[in-house]
């Protein structure tokens, strides 16, 4: 190999690391608006309300137990009868949980960023059907019951956006701030009439629940058999948690996603028990199924996926360019290719600003567009032929089209970039097949291309 295509080669290597500093600081910032941006999707939502986890409702009977037992005394020796109480509360899961949502979203913008929010007009109804004797047997007689309540958690309550009622065995009543019990975190409770200790009964409960949020609603299926429905007219949702929908529909319209559990899937009676006996909630906050209202079109991702791909798209074109070289025995000088190198890498902020204010495809396309035109026409020059430089803007735009396909199809963009590798691999082995390359550079180039 001569001295010229060596240092040629090296030349060419060093210029496509030097390009990796501006390249590194575009990707800098990327992840700062990123980070600005989400900045802003948090004022939002402090200003207004956060994902919302809807718990329960769980019914809850504070009681006091007392009892006797006989002590004797330390310096008599006499036997007395010792009176003992302890507090604490008995919980009831629904029997049968049923909530009927229909979710709008709308975009609140501040600045160039937009926040999607959601308002669910949710109906939550069931019953409860309290064990005989409330499963504690003969000792029954030894629990005092204060006033019983029904207990819903609800992650953020400012979102809370009617005036709830409770109809409760066709009583209605009024639910209070708090939800009465710390283990389930902020919410509302209702205060409910005395029940009779006996149990046995069904217990039929119904109210609405409008609630507004951000991100994802999320639900605890407290039923013994629970059946959750949502529609929406968001066509992009996410569904989360321990459960996935028994069915679902998703058009360009919205979606409509229907869930089923029983305690049998989600052992939520033991996980509860844990949770009041040995204080480890975790479990039970958990057990939720829900969707995430996000969007997919995330501009900040792929413009940062698109750069992950810089270093190879860089290779392919200052290859196409070094073909060039050989097979028409062109000379190009490194700064040329420093030229070409740098119109490249600023195509990455291009995309990322008008990303900023159009759709990612716009972005992309107006982007790539300016690149190959701008980099058609220097290379024109460089080349002295238009012919040469149309044939190398289309090779970059074909170039460009393959990057957003590897954008777009993100399960399949390994195996589309190791046959896109290949495929070049081959065609530089095919037109190079009869090259000598111990004669290049050694005799002087007939077209020169300079400055």
């Amino acid at each position: 190999m001569s001295r010229i295509l060596a240092f040629k080669l090296g030349a060419i290597a060093l210029l496509i690391l030097l390009l990796m500093i501006p390249l590194t600081m575009i990707d800098g910032l990327v992840n700062e608006r990123q980070y600005l941006r989400q900045g802003v999707l948090q004022d939002i939502a402090r200003s207004s309300s956060y994902r919302q986890q809807i718990t329960g409702p769980i019914l809850v009977m504070p009681y006091t137990k007392v009892w006797h037992e006989w002590k004797t005394h330390s310096k008599t020796g006499e036997r007395y009868m010792h009176e003992r109480q302890s507090s604490g509360r008995l919980y009831f899961l629904p029997e049968r949980f049923v909530l009927n949502g229909k979710v709008g979203t709308e975009l609140r913008a501040r600045g160039i960023y937009e926040a999607l929010l959601y308002r669910s007009d949710n109906r939550l109804s069931g019953a409860f059907k309290l064990p005989a004797r409330l499963g504690l047997g003969d000792d029954l007689g030894l629990y005092r019951f204060d006033k019983p309540f029904l207990s819903v958690g609800i992650s953020d309550i400012r979102g809370i956006s009617n005036d709830l009622q409770l109809t409760f065995n066709g009583t209605q009543l009024g639910f209070e701030p708090g939800s009465g019990e710390e283990l389930f975190g902020e919410g509302v409770h209702a205060p409910l009439p005395a029940l009779d200790t006996q149990g046995g009964k069904t217990l039929e409960f119904a109210f609405d629940l409008k609630l507004q949020g951000t991100e994802q609603l999320s639900i605890i299926p407290v039923g013994r058999d629970s059946r959750v429905e949502l529609t929406s007219d968001w066509p992009h949702p996410s569904f989360v948690g321990e459960y996935l929908p028994s069915s679902r529909e998703v058009s360009a319209e919205g979606f409509k996603a229907q869930w089923q559990t029983s305690f049998f899937a989600t052992n939520l009676e033991q996980v509860l028990h844990d949770c009041v006996s040995k204080s480890e909630c975790n479990g039970f906050s958990a057990r939720t199924f829900g969707v995430s209202f996000v969007d997919p079109v995330d501009q900040y991702l792929k413009t940062e996926r698109a750069i992950k791909y810089a270093l190879l798209f860089i290779g392919l074109t200052f290859a196409v360019f070094f073909l060039f070289e050989v097979l028409k025995r062109m000379a190009v000088h490194p700064v040329q290719y420093a030229l070409v190198g740098m119109s490249l890498a600023l195509f990455y902020l291009l995309l990322l600003s008008l990303s900023e204010h159009m759709g990612f495809a716009m972005a992309y396309a107006l982007s790539a567009l300016a690149c190959v035109s701008l980099i058609g026409f220097y290379v024109s020059h460089v080349l002295h032929s238009w012919h040469r430089g149309a044939a190398f803007g289309a090779l970059l735009g074909a170039l460009y089209g393959l990057l957003f396909s590897l954008l777009s199809a993100e399960d399949y963009a390994l195996l589309m970039g190791s046959i896109l590798v290949f495929a070049v691999l081959g065609c530089v082995m095919v037109l190079t097949r009869k090259l000598d390359w111990y004669s290049v550079g050694r005799s002087a180039p007939t077209s020169p291309a300079t400055l």
